[in-house]
């Protein structure tokens, strides 16, 4: 009875290992009954947006609202969540280590950030180069409800990355 008990435990614990992450969408983020985010400010100038991140050296736009409520029930969760890269630390090779990701192109940078709900704070990155920033990715990892402030904007969520991958837009059909 015993070594049916160790089996059965052993294969639920591969099978909750294995388990893929639960995909989010950036609605998921913001608790029932709170209010939306506003929508994004439009780039008017669309020559600002190929120098959207070489441009830096204007003003940050301020977030509103700063602090925003989240949703505790994710706390843990391991997820897969699709969004922009904000770079906060960058290596002399230019490879992203620790970013801001944010369901909108241009949001923290020449756009207000948008609430702490809607930005979530990425550390742990591998092979994810400066260059192709430009681009949407799928970030996954185990998702933790816990603020953190960085010069650009306030975060509501944290992620410990497993894995970062180009969105594929042929998947959206």
């Amino acid at each position: 009875m015993r070594l049916f008990v160790a089996l059965l435990l052993t294969l639920i614990v591969s099978l909750a290992w294995g388990a893929s992450p639960r995909e989010l969408s950036w609605s998921e983020l913001i608790p029932k009954g709170a209010p939306p985010p506003p929508p994004p400010v439009a780039l008017h100038d669309l020559s600002q947006l190929a120098d959207a991140l070489s441009a830096e050296s204007g003003p940050a736009a301020r977030q509103q609202p700063v602090r925003a409520p989240v949703v505790k029930e994710l706390d843990g969760l391991e997820v897969k969540l699709p969004g922009y890269v904000v770079p906060l630390e960058v290596d002399d090779k230019g490879m992203v280590s620790q970013f801001l990701l944010v369901p909108y192109y241009g949001a923290c940078i020449h756009v207000p950030p948008p609430p702490a709900n809607q930005i979530v704070y990425v550390h742990g990155a591998k092979g994810l180069k400066m260059d192709d920033l430009y681009q949407p990715f799928w970030v996954e990892g185990r998702l933790k409800v816990e603020a953190m402030e960085s010069d650009l904007a306030e975060a509501g969520y944290q992620l410990q990355s497993n894995a970062i991958k180009p969105y594929d837009y042929s998947d959206q059909e």
